[in-house]
């Protein structure tokens, strides 16, 4: 058995970061936007978040135009992103790490930033993964499965071996196309898809995981 965390929201909270960019970006293009326009770009790609950025505005804009506020977006991001510290890191996380290092379980980390590696050694946790997958090895975003399966090919591992550690969406279908288990953090509202959704990282059940790994 194997696990594949996702990142933002689950190992750290960078989704006030982003919001933060984005929202600077939508002021420039004059587009109305708010926490809950953001909560629609969790677990996309930066090019498909700046498509939902432009249908909110209904604004149409050259492939170069693009390009130019991708980048500027991602410079406002690394802005904030360079300032992070081991303090960054969601509570819980470090606990459920050590537990899966001493039980010699591998680990994982399936994101669709670009910037997981720099946001990994910026908070310390680097060299605990066993294999990053991001934004810039997979041809297909969320909910495609593509990060969990090169995840699990990394790993060396079945697809249906691995445990998938998500909070949005399009990552909990991400993990299902990719016939993976899936734990949820967050509203199991909204992610009723995973297996068993935990409101925030810290309520991991230490048992559930134990189970997982004794039933594998």
């Amino acid at each position: 058995m194997a696990f594949i965390f996702d990142l933002d929201g689950v190992i750290v909270d960078t989704a006030k970061y982003h919001y933060l960019a984005w929202h600077q970006l939508a002021d420039r293009l004059g587009i109305p936007f708010n926490k809950a326009d953001n909560e629609r770009l969790k677990g996309v790609s930066r090019v498909q978040s700046l498509e939902l950025l432009l249908s909110l505005g209904g604004r149409r804009i050259s492939a170069a135009e693009k390009q130019q506020y991708l980048e500027e977006k991602n410079r406002q991001y690394l802005s904030f992103v360079h300032k992070m510290t081991t303090d960054e890191i969601l509570p819980g996380v470090p606990a459920l790490l050590d537990f899966l290092d001493a039980n010699h379980i591998r680990y994982a980390l399936g994101s669709a930033s670009k910037n997981a590696a720099l946001i990994l050694q910026k908070v310390g946790l680097y060299e605990r993964f066993s294999a990053i997958v991001d934004g810039n090895e997979v041809a297909q975003a969320k909910p495609a499965p593509e990060v969990f399966l090169l995840g699990a090919q990394k790993l060396k591992v079945q697809a249906q071996d691995c445990v998938v550690v998500e909070d949005a969406i399009a990552g909990v279908e991400a993990a299902r196309a990719a016939g993976m288990k899936c734990i949820g953090i967050g509203d199991k509202e909204v992610l009723g898809k995973a297996d068993i959704v935990f409101k925030e990282m810290a309520d991991i059940d230490i048992n559930y995981i134990k189970n997982l790994i004794n039933n594998d």
